[in-house]
């Protein structure tokens, strides 16, 4: 239940005065409104920040007013002037002064009866706005303000500058902020008092208030102190919210498992190459996890070629020396059958009996699988969201492992969860998409998290060069002898036809090309091709028959061919880095030099060079995913903003690493000494965590 204090600021922004239907519609457009919240309230209007501000605190006398400023004058008005009759494009005129000099104030396509009621002749006014010189006359044009003094108080010397949108004024949201401001309570202080004196921070109803209603221009900057505290706020409540999911998870009962290590031992005799110390050290993470009493959730990352499907592998075998099950999902068929070619080999020798479930398996063949599952005659099932229909049934699923864990959302991994018994099965989640160290702590954070920082042994450095779009034929002639060596070429290009909108070179336009000058040994992969025709096409390259795949992303993630050694990506300078990155991760998996040439079309901009440049210079995807967080925001990468991972509202400000870090041990504290927040300090909290609405990301999560 929300405490009774935040009701007035999760009412609908409608009961802010002077807000009426037209203008929600308007302020829904303009606010950043959280998933699943479709009417903005009160909380969004005072989480839509400041991006600049209007100084009003020049008061000078008309005599002293620099021109091409902003100023506040107080004047007396003298006459009003219309426009001649007939003439709509002259201005109507106001004449004011005080006691040093005179201005006129101007109005084009006035309403005379609204003016005289503004400005009636003989009375004192304030006027604010820029202050021009036409000719011998000083003007000030369409002031901001007019205001009688007895409402001095209504015209904002420091004038927080907000995001709008068309049809939405600066002065109507400028309005609805202040009132917003006024509506925060003053809540028991839930930071350490010792932590708000070292950095000499508001309380968080000030701050707010600051932001909003600033005291000094300086203020609205996000280095300032009332940011600062409020940043610092919204992280903290992240991670209490993380914190507090994780303990929960941990407490619900999980499953025991442990084996004997009969299988393990015959997995790693028939590998090829002796497992990395990194993979060692993960091993040991997962099994400690599965021989735990409590449920296991544990992220292994590593970069593409990195060794996490033989860890996967090694791990499932695992619940398989128990006696039980295991599953691995991935989220496409491509990625599946992959996962089989490298699994089905080292499981033969091992024993283990391996099937794949995916949309193409039909009728008969379907059925017998689904039997052989549910009478156990199956070890390890591979498959797509195929196996989490409810008609696929195990006999004894203890463990289950989720790739490429972004492109699936939280219930998927519970509904593949509630296939083991007592819906306890152990789950392990991997991405090949290193994740940057912010972004574990900040979105991954319910998750343990194990690291494959080391490639096998054998695989060889990409050359990767950055090359302008009209050296293609150049690279086309290198390719044509590189073919004639026993080669084979990826060619990506990230549309699949001509668009009228898009200069983006099309896939099959580049097809055709590369066979023009290559023969017909040039075959094409696109998302819009049947699966059978995928397959065919990728067995055909796999087979050597092709020896140039023009393709567009859908070889990103999981396909390999040893043998293929050049990556060409034409319009690298639209790709993101991580994309890059996976892309040139399909090369290099053989014993050829393998190279990747990114083709881009001059000018780039700024942040398309830094990529291309950061992809000369190294291939380790931790250090790219660093940058790549750098350049993209925290939303961006991985998908985040489709995958429902939650938009900072305050929390994007110089220093977010050392605030995050702090944030992180506070609250992982706090949880220590007051898991249920019912102490003091954990009663203060409570209302943090709503105030950044965490209290869904807790409710939502207390279904895990």
């Amino acid at each position: 239940m929300r405490p009774v204090e935040l009701t007035p600021l999760f009412a609908s922004a409608q009961s802010l005065t002077g807000i009426g239907p037209r203008l929600v519609i308007l302020m829904k457009k303009a606010l950043a409104l959280p998933p699943g919240v479709s009417e903005p309230r009160v909380i969004d209007v005072l989480w839509h920040l400041p991006t600049g501000v209007v100084d009003r605190r020049a008061e000078p006398a008309v005599a002293e007013a620099i021109p091409g400023t902003i100023v506040t004058l107080k004047v007396r008005v003298l006459k009003h002037r219309a426009p001649p009759r007939g003439n709509r494009k002259a201005p109507y005129k106001v004449a004011v002064e005080d006691d040093t000099g005179k201005l006129d104030l101007v109005f084009f396509h006035a309403e005379p009866k609204f003016i005289e009621r503004q400005l009636p002749v003989g009375e004192e006014r304030f006027v604010s706005g820029r202050l021009e010189q036409y000719g011998e006359t000083l003007q000030m044009a369409h002031p901001d303000y007019i205001v009688a003094p007895d409402q001095r108080e209504d015209l904002p010397l420091l004038e927080p500058v907000y995001p709008l949108t068309a049809g939405l004024s600066g002065k109507v949201l400028n309005k609805a902020t202040r009132q917003a401001a006024q509506r925060v309570p003053v809540f028991t202080e839930w930071q350490e008092p010792q932590w708000i004196k070292q950095h000499g921070w508001a309380s968080f109803d000030e701050a707010l208030r600051r932001l909003h209603l600033p005291d000094d221009a300086a203020d609205l900057s996000p280095g300032s102190k009332p940011w600062q505290r409020l940043a610092y706020d919204e992280l903290l409540a992240g991670q209490i919210a993380l914190g507090l999911v994780r303990q929960r998870s941990k407490a619900q009962k999980g499953r025991a498992v442990s084996g004997n290590g009969q299988i393990r031992r015959k997995i790693i005799a028939a590998l090829p190459f002796s497992l990395t110390g990194s993979q060692e050290a993960a091993l040991g993470e997962i099994a400690a996890d599965m021989a735990a009493p409590n449920r296991m959730l544990r992220l292994l990352q590593g970069d593409v070629g990195s060794g996490k499907t033989v860890v996967a592998l090694m791990a499932m075998a695992i619940a398989v020396e128990a006696g039980a099950q295991a599953a691995l999902m991935a989220p496409t068929e491509v990625l599946a059958r992959q996962h089989l070619e490298t699994i089905e080999p080292l499981a033969l020798q091992a024993g283990l009996r391996v099937a794949v479930l995916t949309a193409r398996e039909k009728g008969k063949a379907r059925a017998l699988l689904l039997e052989r599952l549910a009478a156990g005659e199956i070890d390890i099932l591979i498959g797509t969201h195929a196996l989490f229909q409810d008609d696929v049934v195990f006999h004894d699923l203890a463990f289950a492992v989720i790739d490429e864990q972004h492109r699936f959302g939280v219930h998927q991994r519970l509904a593949l969860q509630a296939k083991g018994k007592d819906g306890g099965a152990n789950v392990l989640v991997m991405t090949a998409t290193p994740i940057p160290r912010t972004l574990l702590m900040t979105h991954y954070g319910d998750l343990d998290v194990s690291c494959l920082t080391e490639k096998p042994a054998g695989r060889k450095p990409v050359v990767t060069k950055a090359v302008p779009v009209d050296a293609i034929e150049k690279l086309v002639a290198r390719i044509k002898a590189q073919l004639t060596e026993g080669a084979q070429v990826y060619w990506v290009c990230p549309l699949i036809e001509g668009s009228e909108k898009s200069e983006l070179a099309a896939a099959e336009e580049r097809h055709a090309y590369l066979i023009q000058q290559l023969g017909d040994c040039v075959g094409l992969l696109h998302g819009a091709m049947s699966s059978q025709a995928k397959d065919k096409t990728m067995a055909a390259f796999a087979a050597n028959q092709l020896k140039v795949l023009v393709a567009t992303t859908v070889i990103e993630v999981g396909v390999n061919v040893p043998n293929a050694n050049i990556m060409v990506i034409e319009h690298a300078e639209r790709f993101g880095l991580a994309q890059l990155h996976q892309l040139r991760g399909r090369v290099g998996r053989g014993v050829r030099e393998s190279f990747c040439m990114l083709l881009y079309k001059p000018p780039m901009g700024e942040t398309a060079e830094q990529r291309l440049n950061m992809m000369e210079e190294t291939e380790d995807g931790f250090l790219i995913a660093e940058k790549d967080l750098e350049l993209r925001g925290g939303g961006e990468v991985l998908g985040a903003r489709q995958s429902g991972l939650p938009e900072f509202r305050v929390a994007d400000v110089p220093g977010f690493e050392n605030l995050l870090s702090a944030a992180r041990d506070d609250a992982r504290l706090i949880l220590e000494t007051d898991p249920e927040l019912t102490g003091p300090r954990g009663q203060a909290l409570r209302p943090l965590l709503y105030l950044f609405e965490c209290d869904e990301a807790v409710r939502l999560f207390r279904a895990a």
